[in-house]
């Protein structure tokens, strides 16, 4: 069973980086918003192109723009969070249990 328990753990901790990972690339989407990059920079699509998707998802879903101001980062920020505390943390307390 220790290799299930590792095998969990690892898996918590790729997932862990992955979110982590994700809130960075949010944080340059919204630094990226303030200034008039060039579109067609590859480093600019890349970050629009993992963001965007999940941003329109919460755009349509949720009235999160207010005076001109998206906050749909915000609410990417708080589910990471709770992906955090929730789901990594379950993984990591699921794995140690079964070493």
């Amino acid at each position: 069973m220790f290799i299930l328990g590792n095998f969990i753990i690892a898996l918590a901790t790729v997932v862990d980086y992955i979110l982590v990972l994700y809130m960075w690339i949010v944080i340059a989407r919204a630094v990226l918003s303030w200034v008039n990059p060039d579109p067609y920079n590859a480093i600019v699509r890349i970050i629009y192109n993992l963001t965007e998707p999940v941003l329109y998802q919460i755009r349509n879903r949720l009235p999160v723009t207010f005076g001109g101001i998206d906050l749909s980062p915000i609410v990417i920020f708080l589910v990471i969070i709770f992906l955090q505390k929730f789901v990594v943390t379950s993984l990591f307390v699921l794995g140690k249990s079964l070493m």
